[in-house]
């Protein structure tokens, strides 16, 4: 992931100035990066250590996203909404 989109990432997604580890900003930063690698394996179909990475990145943001439902569910419903998950 680029600097800049990751700096924009974390701008949008930001409870207060300064953050840059909150759980929102954390899924956010993990989904685009989970975005990709899915289109790096669509090209790349053997590539089972990509593969590997892609599953730990989406269990890591699954156990964010727990976290933040249990601690905040509005704040849940907001995130998974904005980036479009869990339809």
């Amino acid at each position: 992931m680029e600097a800049q989109v990751k700096q924009e990432t974390m701008s949008s997604y930001r409870t207060h100035d300064k953050d840059t580890g909150s759980p929102e900003v954390q899924v956010a930063l993990l989904t685009g990066r989970i975005v990709e690698l899915t289109e790096h394996l669509k090209i790349h179909k053997k590539d089972f250590a990509s593969r590997r990475g892609l599953l730990k990145l989406v269990g890591r943001r699954t156990r964010l996203l727990r976290y933040l439902n249990h601690k905040d569910h509005s704040r849940y419903l907001s995130v998974i909404q904005r980036l479009g998950l869990r339809k």
